[in-house]
Order: C-alpha cells, then structure tokens, then sequence
C-alpha cells in the first residue's frame, strides 16, 4: 500500500509545490523575503523523500528469493515491481522538487522578466 502512495501522491506533491511556490511569488516580492518559498520547498522535499523511503522499505519487504518452482507471474513479484516503480517515481518527484528550489537560491521573487 506503500508504493501505492509514492506512485501517485508524490507527482501531486511536487505539482502542489509549483503551484504553491508561484503563488507566493508576488507576496515574497512585496515583502521581500523568500522565506515562504523555502519552507514550501523544504516540506515538499521532506514529503516525498518519505514517500520514497517508504516505497524503498516496502521493495526491500517483497524482495525475498523465490522457491524454484514459483511462478514468474505471482503476487510478490507484482508487489515488487510496484515497490520499485513507487521508489522510482518519488524519487524522481523528490528531484524535481529540489531543482525547483535551487531556482528559489538563485533568482530573486522580483526578478524583471522581459
């Protein structure tokens, strides 16, 4: 059920970050401070690093050898597939986060654009 969430929820995460992060664009130029930007950034990269991790402890669970003579098809190598695709996902969603606050080190909230 784990990777369930990391399949879906992380990709919003990071969606939700965006919007957020954009919508505060203006507040952050009228008052001059990024801090709402940051700490946007920092509770989305915290969420779906967690979604990951969970992803990862749920693939570690299911990834147990399998007797000779099972199936290739069965439900633990389906769970396994779904553990590592979650991990993979939120992972990514986690990256995508961090390179959208790297953009809020760098560029200013007021920053004129042409």
């Amino acid at each position: 059920m784990r990777s369930w969430f990391a399949l879906i929820v992380a990709p919003f995460a990071a969606l939700a970050a965006q919007s957020i992060m954009y919508s505060l664009v203006t507040p952050s130029c009228a008052s001059q401070s990024t801090l709402h930007l940051h700490a946007v950034a920092v509770a989305a990269l915290a969420f779906t690093v967690t979604l990951a991790l969970l992803a990862r402890s749920d693939w570690k669970h299911h990834h147990q050898p399998k007797p000779p003579d099972d199936d290739a098809g069965d439900v633990r190598t389906t769970r396994r597939f779904l553990a590592m695709a979650g991990t993979a996902v939120a992972s990514l969603s986690s990256l995508v986060v961090l390179a959208m606050w790297f953009g809020t080190w760098v560029l200013s909230p007021c920053f004129p654009w042409p």
